[in-house]
């Protein structure tokens, strides 16, 4: 089942930890590929000061203001694309990044794509992962809670979940100790970065 527009709503911390164990599926014209994700990071937009939308409404992060359960992608390093999804309270505009996925479907489409062969390489980064899904601008607003291109599906429930802070962000200042990144506690498939889990 694909997961409702209901299901982005509320806090995005709990968005972001609900995410855990669903899969997200990817349709396009080479096939289909699909993981689990196993990693994510909340952004809580006017409140936090990692978040792209802390200043208010850009063209950047329009998909932000909109209906939540929207697709937004940007650029990072001027080469990789990272896929949030929008969430949180209505007229909040807050997102989920997915940092990282366990590869189930599509797996040597997703392998080609990367230029890699261990499975452990495919989609353990918010980069790799758009990478080998083929997620990128073209993408940008897709209504993840429809069946398209890019939709998010129904999966089982993580046994434990890990919350440390996030990664990447040493450029905020009030915000970038909070434990808002949330992980499935002993996946292989995390991203590279460590972080010490809160207790």
């Amino acid at each position: 089942m694909i997961l409702p527009r209901s299901f982005y709503s509320g806090d995005s911390r709990e968005v972001a930890r609900n995410l855990l164990g669903q899969i997200l599926v990817r349709e396009s014209s080479e096939g289909r590929t699909a993981g689990v994700i196993v990693e994510t990071e909340a952004y809580l937009g006017k409140l936090d000061d990692a978040a792209h939308s802390y200043k208010g409404r850009t063209h950047r992060v329009r998909a932000l203001f909109g209906e939540k359960g929207a697709a937004y992608i940007y650029l990072i390093y001027g080469m990789y694309y990272c896929l949030n999804v929008s969430s949180g309270p209505a007229g909040e505009p807050e997102c989920v990044l997915i940092r990282a996925l366990e590869p189930v479907e599509g797996i040597d489409l997703m392998a080609h794509r990367r230029g890699k062969e261990k499975l452990r390489d495919l989609c353990s980064g918010p980069g790799k992962l758009c990478q080998a899904l083929q997620i990128d601008k073209s993408l940008y607003g897709v209504d993840v809670t429809q069946k398209g291109p890019l939709h998010i599906v129904s999966g089982a429930a993580p046994e434990k979940i890990e919350a440390t802070p996030r990664i990447g962000i040493d450029y905020a200042i009030y915000t970038k100790d909070e434990p808002w990144r949330f992980i499935i506690a002993g996946n292989p498939f995390v991203s590279g970065a460590k972080k010490k889990p809160s207790l």
